[in-house]
C-alpha cells in the first residue's frame, strides 16, 4: 500500500487504471482539467491511451469508439461540459456500452463560478439525454479516498449492467487534497473493498436481448463478432427497426436490468445514529455530509435525537430508505432544490421534509444546529435572503 498527499483527481486517475480503464478522452474545464492531466501522464505508463478532443461532445463519442473497440474508457467534465454530452449519452445507453462518466460540479448555472462547489446536476445525471425509456446509474463519494473506489465501482456495474455510469463528485473533492492509499496488490485492492470486472465481448447473435439480465458481454466490433452498432431502435440482433414491438422489448432491458438488479449498489449509503429511531434525520450528499457529519454529532453530544443519512447511489433513487415517518431536512450545494424533491415524494406519508441551500460553499455546523434545534422544536425556519436559502 502507498500513502500520498494528493486530490481527488489524482485518487480518480489511480482509481480507473486500478479498475483497468485504459483510454480517457476529455476537453479541459475547471475542476476537471487536472484529471485529464493526470490521465495523460498515467495512461501511456499502462499501455493507455489518453486524447485530447476538440469539445466534450466529440470526447464523450470517442470513448464510445473505443469501448465498441474493446477499452474500457472514461471521460470527465464539470457542469457546463456534462449538458453537452447528452447526445452521446444517449448513444451510450441505447448501443449498452460500458464507460464512466465523472462530473465535477461547481456552481451554476452555465459557467457559474469555476472554483465553487455545486450540486445542481443531480437531475441531470438522471436524465442526461433525450427520448426517455431507460435508467441510469449514478454515484457520489464524499472524498478523495472514497472518489477512488466509487470510481472502481463505476466500472465494475458498467460492465456487468452493460452501459455508462456517471460519478458525480464536487469541486472540493476533486480538487481537495488529502491522505490517500492506493493498493499495490489483488489482496490489498480486495481488502479496501474493490469489485473489478473484465471486458469480455459477445459474438451474438442475440446483442440486445430483452432481458434483465445481468453479465451479458457488451457488443464489440472485431473478433469475427459481426456486431451491429447503432443510435435506432435494434433487433435483438442489432439491426435497425421501426416497430413499436422492438421498442418495447429494448426499453424493457434499459429500464429493467438496473432496477430489477439493484442489489448490487442498493447497499452504498451511509447511516450516523440511525440505531434509535431519531426524531430528524439530515440527509445529503457528497461533501456537504462531512460537516452534517460533524453537526449531527455536536448535536447527539449535547442530546439532541438527530440522525444523518449519506447517499452514494443517488439514482436509481433509494426510495426504501425514507419509508420511516419522521422529520427529513435535505441539505445540498444549491438553492433550487433537488434531491429535496425526491425525499417529498419518498417519505412516508406524514413525514415532515425540510430543505437547506446553501451556494458555493459549505453549509456552517452553527447553521445546521441552529436548525436542528429550530425543527425539533417545531420552530418555522427563517429564510435569511441570500444568506442562506431554507425551506
Amino acid at each position: 500500500m502507498k500513502r500520498f498527499l494528493e486530490t481527488g483527481n489524482f485518487a480518480i486517475t489511480e482509481g480507473a487504471i486500478l479498475a483497468g480503464c485504459r483510454f480517457f478522452c476529455g476537453y479541459p474545464i475547471t475542476p476537471a482539467t487536472e484529471l485529464a492531466e493526470a490521465m495523460s501522464l498515467r495512461l501511456p505508463q499502462v499501455g493507455g491511451v489518453y486524447l485530447q478532443a476538440e469539445d466534450e461532445c466529440a470526447a464523450m463519442h470517442l470513448c464510445i469508439g473505443a469501448s465498441l473497440g474493446g477499452m474500457k474508457s472514461m471521460t470527465a467534465t464539470s457542469g457546463p461540459g456534462f449538458i453537452l454530452y447528452a447526445d452521446p449519452y444517449g448513444w451510450a445507453l441505447g448501443c449498452e456500452t460500458p464507460m464512466v462518466v465523472l462530473n465535477s460540479g461547481r456552481v451554476g448555472p452555465v459557467s457559474g463560478i469555476t472554483g465553487a462547489p455545486g450540486q445542481g446536476e443531480f437531475y441531470l445525471t438522471r436524465y442526461p439525454t433525450q427520448g426517455g425509456n431507460f435508467e441510469t446509474v449514478v454515484l457520489a463519494p464524499n472524498s478523495a479516498q472514497e472518489s477512488m473506489k466509487v470510481v472502481v465501482d463505476a466500472f465494475y456495474l458498467s460492465e456487468r449492467l452493460r452501459m455508462p455510469i456517471t460519478v458525480l463528485a464536487d469541486q472540493l473533492i476533486t480538487d481537495g487534497m488529502e491522505d490517500i492509499s492506493v493498493p499495490e496488490t489483488e489482496e490489498e485492492m480486495k481488502e479496501m473493498g474493490f469489485r473489478v470486472w473484465p471486458r469480455s465481448y459477445h459474438r451474438g447473435p442475440d446483442f440486445y436481448p430483452a432481458t434483465d439480465a445481468l453479465d451479458i458481454p457488451p457488443v464489440q466490433m472485431g473478433h469475427n463478432t459481426g456486431a451491429l452498432c447503432s443510435d435506432w431502435t435494434p433487433t435483438e440482433e442489432g439491426y435497425d427497426i421501426e416497430e413499436v414491438e422492438a421498442h418495447h422489448k429494448h426499453a424493457y432491458r434499459l429500464i429493467y436490468k438496473v432496477r430489477n438488479n439493484r442489489h448490487l449498489f442498493s447497499d452504498m449509503h451511509e447511516k450516523r445514529h440511525m440505531g434509535d429511531d431519531p426524531d430528524l434525520v439530515v440527509v445529503s450528499f457528497g461533501t456537504p455530509s462531512r460537516v452534517v457529519n460533524t453537526a449531527v454529532d455536536r448535536a447527539r453530544a449535547e442530546g439532541l435525537k438527530v440522525g444523518a443519512l449519506r447517499l452514494i447511489n443517488l439514482w436509481p433513487f433509494p426510495d426504501e430508505l425514507f419509508r420511516r415517518r419522521t422529520t427529513y431536512l435535505v441539505v445540498e450545494l444549491n438553492w433550487d432544490g433537488q434531491l429535496v424533491r425526491e425525499v417529498q415524494r419518498a417519505a412516508a406519508e406524514g413525514s415532515k421534509v425540510h430543505f437547506l441551500g446553501v451556494c458555493g460553499d459549505l453549509p456552517t455546523i452553527p447553521d445546521l444546529m441552529e436548525t436542528f434545534t429550530k425543527l425539533l422544536k417545531n420552530q418555522p425556519l427563517s429564510r435569511k435572503g441570500w444568506e442562506l436559502e431554507a425551506w
